[in-house]
This record gives structure tokens, sequence and C-alpha cells, in this order.
């Protein structure tokens, strides 16, 4: 019996499903023989909207993603369970920082180009230099892909955001918002959209495949007690993905509607999933006696928990998918409201930020202090980071 994942996060149905059902027959049309290339392919988002791709009549679709195991696997998954409409599908384990994508570029073009390269964790941002690779990876990776679809001549170029953007109060979420106004910027030169959505539930690195992991390691399950999130499931979140690179205009942003998704909190889904292997949580009053308690516990079918406050860097009480004064479209589609990015952008700002990063670059020598003051002269009041000091690597 598998675990229902719609239980699991209180939905009634799978979104975005009947948007896709709707726009079917334009989605075949323009995705009709297409070259497409995914970056970032053997991620959890990155390999569902690849499943979803794999439906049309594509005449290649080719991979790059820097974890070999992550694309042996897609492979095998897609190969076993998948029927092939796609003849030329290929992966390629490549760094698109290298003179090997250097070269990969100068062989292919295509239509069209879905980017799903990201530092996604929060706790990445803690120190100096895993916080200049995000850059690297969310800004400045994209802008290449971008000058790339632009010199090829593709049709459309997809990065995939996140709901940290909007109104971001930690650093990799304020690199996605920069990201985001670099896109706006080349928006003048090719037809670009990107998605904002929830939490995708099992993902790669998630908190929820923690639980699954703790479980299965008979270890302690942890997390916050005072957060809610919105989430999604892998096959809503490669929909949402092919939706917004298929439909989406040029300077949009597509994003679940708030109203057709409930927030869920971490106690709820670890109390689902535990109830589904047969225990009950105990909850604990900390760290230590959650790891003490583990063997006593599972002998009578229950499970060591341990839930506290966040006091943590970056972390919203429940995430949110837009600025008080965006302007949504909400009629063109049944699940998903349409953000059109049309906030002026400075592009001196945007200059100014990349010369200043590359000087750092230049010099060897940075510290975190310095990149959050570049980002905030870009995002000024958009951001409202505050650095406290401790990190989720601080906690169970």
């Amino acid at each position: 019996m598998q675990i229902d994942e719609n239980y699991l996060i209180n939905h009634e149905r799978v979104l975005f499903k009947c948007d896709l059902d709707e726009h079917n027959r334009d989605i075949e049309y323009l995705f009709n023989h297409a070259r497409v290339l995914v970056v970032g392919g053997a991620g959890s988002i990155g390999s569902s909207t690849i499943k979803q791709l794999l439906k049309f009549n594509l005449e290649k679709l080719y991979v790059i993603d820097i974890n070999e195991n992550a694309l042996a696997e897609l492979v095998r998954d897609i190969r076993s369970s998948l029927t092939f409409i796609c003849e030329d599908f290929k992966t390629f384990c490549i760094d698109i920082n290298s003179l090997e994508f250097d070269y990969f570029c100068d062989t292919y073009q295509f239509d069209y180009i879905l980017n799903f390269s990201a530092l996604k964790h929060v706790r990445s941002e803690k120190d100096p230099f895993t916080l200049m690779r995000m850059l690297d990876i969310n800004i400045f990776n994209s802008i290449k892909l971008i000058d790339y679809a632009i010199k090829t001549n593709s049709k459309k170029y997809f990065c995939v955001s996140t709901d940290k953007a909007a109104k971001p109060t930690n650093l990799m979420g304020s690199s996605k918002r920069i990201m985001e106004l670099f896109l706006l910027e080349k928006s003048s030169s090719m037809a670009i959209s990107t998605a904002r959505f929830a939490n995708v539930l099992f993902s790669n690195g998630s908190l929820t495949l923690s639980f699954l992991q703790r479980i299965q390691k008979h270890q302690p399950i942890a997390g916050p007690n005072d957060i809610l999130r919105y989430f999604v499931t892998y096959d809503e979140a490669g929909i949402l993905c092919l939706l917004t690179t298929i439909l989406g205009q040029s300077k949009e942003i597509f994003i679940p509607k708030l109203e057709k998704l409930k927030p869920v909190s971490f106690i709820e889904i670890a109390e689902k999933l535990l109830k589904y292997y047969g225990y009950k949580p105990y909850f604990c009053e900390s760290e230590k006696e959650a790891k003490d308690s583990v063997e006593r516990l599972l002998k009578s079918k229950k499970w060591p928990c341990y839930f506290s406050s966040s006091d943590t860097t970056g972390e919203k009480e429940i995430e949110e998918f837009a600025f008080d004064d965006d302007l949504l479209e909400k009629t063109r589609f049944e699940d998903i409201d349409v953000i059109f990015n049309n906030r002026q952008v400075n592009p001196s700002d945007l200059y100014e930020f990349t010369a200043k990063i590359k000087d750092l670059k230049v010099k060897k020598s940075w510290s975190k202090d310095q990149i959050v003051e570049i980002m905030r002269n870009v995002l000024k009041e958009e951001m409202s980071y505050i650095d406290k000091g401790k990190y989720l690597d601080d906690k169970m």
C-alpha cells in the first residue's frame, strides 16, 4: 500500500491537472517536434517535469545535471515506467560552468530551455563560501543559460523560482528574487517565464523526506512546532512547471492559487506518517531525551519526536507567494494565479551587483556581511533578512 500523499497534505484532488487537461491540445501543438533542454533535470522538480514532457511528441529531450548517480536513477526510473514518445532522449553529466558545457552549447540548439539547477536550502547560506556558490548557481548560471538561449534563438526560457522570493527573509529567497529581476531585464530580448510554488512533499533534502529517512534508520523525528507550510506533490510540481514553460507569457510568474492550498504543520504530517507505519508519536522535551529513548519507545510502537519553536535564521511562520502590491490574473486558470512581473528594474543596480560580486571573486576574499550588503543594494526594502546567528544545522 502506497502512502496517500494527498491525505498527508490535505489535497482533495491533483492540483493543476484540470488546467493541464484544459490546455492539453495547445500544449501538444506547441511541443510537437520541439527540442528541449532541461538543466538540473535529475533533481526532484526537474525529474517530475521531465516525466510530464515525455508524454508529448518531442524531437529531442536532453538533460544536464552534475549528479551522476541521480542521472542514472532518472534514466532507470523513466525506462522502467514510461512509454517513450521521444526517441532522442539523452543525459549529460556536465557542469554548466565548464569548457564541456561551452562545447555543448556550440553543438546543439533547443526550442525550450528549462533550468532547475539551484541551491535551495536556507541552511546553505550560513557561511560565505557556500553563499557565494548559491549566487553563482541561482543567479549567474541562470544568466548564462538565458544568454545561450538568446544566442541560439530559442523560443522560450523557463527558470524555477521559489515562494521564498516573495518578501524574502533569507538569503536563498533573496538570491532567487534577484534572479527574477535579471529575468525581467532579459525579457526584452526573449520570452521568459518562471514559477513560484510551495514545498514539494518528499523532495530531495526536504524535512518531509527526512521523516521517512529517520523512520528507516530508527532515529527520532524532529522539526518546528510553530510553522505552517503549503505543499504540492511531485506530480503537481511537474505539471505547474510544464504549464509555466509552454503557456506562460514573457515576464509572467505562475503561482498556485492560495485558496486551493491548505497550510499544513510538520507535526500533522509526522503524525499521519507514523500512523501509516503503525506508530504513535511520543513528544519529547529535548533532543537528548528523543535520542536516548528510541529503543525503549519503539518496542511499544511509539516514536520519539522532538518539535520545538523555530529560532533559526530565515524562517517565516508561513510562506507567501506574492508581494502585497502584485497584480494577479485570477481568471485564466483553475488552479493558477499569474503575476505580471512588471516592476521597474534599474539596469545599473543589476550591473553594480554583478560588478561587485565579480570584484570579490577576483580578490579571493569576502565576508558574508559584504555579500548581504550587495544583495540589499539591489532588493532594498523588498529584503527583510535578519541574521539571528543560529542556523538549521545547529538543530537535530
